[in-house]
């Protein structure tokens, strides 16, 4: 397994971070599986081990602009977390021909499990200035424009975009760093 060039830089300071589903496969078409996502992200905001600025759930991976006293162990925790609960519900639903695609991606060494639902790694990029934090912000938010699923930001339910337009969004997030 290859060592990533991407590393959490500074405690407490915002990272942009990138989580991919094995094989790129459409799992947060189900949107029970982004509710997942949603509800983990908002407990540990809740229970103050992740500040959120800014999020969008695309069809088969995520990105977060997100700062914790400690980053890796949050993420780490975060992944383990909706990963279970996603490949649960998958089992729940009978779901045969996604878990078959799930065991398939599963890294060769991930011997303590049948399924493997994220990528390894969330490539954290340290936000180094305001200017930045916009630059990264707009494009998670223009992220389904350019995909091609909506015609505007705010037409994509599963991002902050609403949020930093001053309307209700799914979570909450902090929008002034």
């Amino acid at each position: 397994m290859a060592r990533s060039r991407y590393k959490v830089i500074a405690d407490w300071q915002p990272h942009f971070l990138t989580c991919t589903i094995v094989g790129w496969l459409p799992i947060f078409t189900r949107p029970e599986a982004a509710q997942i996502v949603l509800d983990s992200l908002a407990f540990l905001q809740a229970h103050e081990r992740l500040t959120l600025y800014g999020y969008v759930i695309m069809v088969n991976h995520l990105h977060l602009i997100a700062s914790s006293e400690d980053l890796p162990k949050e993420m780490g925790d975060f992944k383990s977390f909706t990963a279970r609960q996603i490949i649960d519900h998958l089992i729940d639903k009978g779901e045969q021909r996604v878990l078959r695609q799930l065991k398939h991606y599963k890294m060769p060494h991930r011997i303590d499990r049948p399924y493997q639902l994220w990528q390894e790694g969330s490539h954290p990029q340290l936000i180094q200035s305001d200017e930045m934090m916009r630059q990264k912000l707009e494009y998670m938010h223009n992220n389904p424009v350019k995909s091609g699923l909506v015609d505007g930001p705010l037409h994509w339910r599963y991002s902050s975009a609403r949020n930093y337009a001053g309307e209700e969004g799914l979570i909450n997030v902090t929008t002034v760093w």
